[in-house]
């Protein structure tokens, strides 16, 4: 069986499939394409945000795809910058028009704090607003689950105060070279998912030469390694691209990584994001 036919179960009982396709970075106009791509390839699993800009050109992909809709599972993120309930109600909506889909499998509040104050500011009453609209979304049906994406464990309590809905998934930047362990225990604890965003570190693991040498070892290329590394955590993996060779070799993991190694992969902590530092969630903070 391939990779691209496992799923894990979510707390609510919706399969996620284990590998998912990111398109971050994938112009709205090009998006359509790479998604159909993907879908030919056997991915069931398509990632967006409101925060890409491509929206419009996933939907068209899902919908322009030779697999019915009830095949794929579509998450797209709430804009980080939304911290109200008619705003994100609105956003939800306007997320729906744009994929042009009557439901959308997952969707999540981007991140706990707008990207121009990321971990700065208290945004703990916005983010309840936020997650209520995406509740009152979940209710209706239009929305089929609902998480969190780069939350640590306070900004997770936080919302579990108020919420009816715990939520679903917890979309968090893991790769080797930087794995938030005490916050995949912790999500673990609430039956919360973690997907892995960045799997391969925005290629700058690519550089690393323990990393390379492991991978020779395994007889697979660094990206390889480092999407096995991510499911062996009991993670969705969620590599980006719109290179259909690239999708093709990203899901031949059909290896297994030591326990030895999977320490080793763990502890890593040289990771130099070269020009996506830039970016808050690579910025260090």
């Amino acid at each position: 069986m391939s990779i691209l036919d496992e799923t894990y179960t979510l707390a609510n009982g919706v399969e996620i499939p284990k590998l998912g396709l990111g398109t971050w970075f994938i112009d709205d106009d090009k998006a359509a394409d790479a998604v159909r791509a993907a879908v030919e390839t056997g991915y069931r699993n398509i990632d967006t945000a409101q925060a890409y800009g491509n929206e419009r050109g996933v939907g068209e992909g899902v919908r322009t795809s030779e697999v019915s809709r009830d095949a794929l599972f579509v998450s797209t993120k709430l804009a980080a910058e939304i911290k109200d309930y008619d705003r994100a109600r609105a956003a939800i909506d306007g997320s729906l028009e744009k994929l042009g889909l009557e439901y959308v499998d997952l969707m999540l509040i981007h991140s706990p704090q707008p990207w121009n104050d990321f971990r700065g500011g208290d945004y703990a009453e916005g983010n309840r607003e936020a997650w209520r609209a995406l509740e009152d979304a979940h209710r209706a049906g239009t929305l089929r689950s609902i998480g969190v994406s780069n939350f640590q464990q306070h900004d997770l309590d936080n919302l579990l105060r108020g919420a009816t809905v715990t939520p679903h998934v917890n979309q968090l930047l893991v790769h080797a070279g930087n794995t938030p362990s005490d916050l995949l225990a912790y999500c673990e604890s609430r039956r919360i998912l973690v997907e892995a965003y960045s799997p391969i570190a925005h290629g700058a693991i690519l550089k690393n030469a323990e990393v390379r040498g492991m991978a020779e070892r395994y007889g697979v290329s660094v990206p390889q390694l480092c999407i096995r590394y991510t499911l062996q955590l009991g993670t969705v993996s969620l590599p980006k691209t719109a290179n259909p060779e690239h999708m093709r070799s990203n899901a031949e993991v059909g290896f297994e990584i030591s326990g030895d190694d999977m320490d080793t992969l763990r502890d890593l902590r040289d990771v130099d994001y070269g020009e996506h530092s830039v970016f808050p969630v690579y910025s260090g903070k």
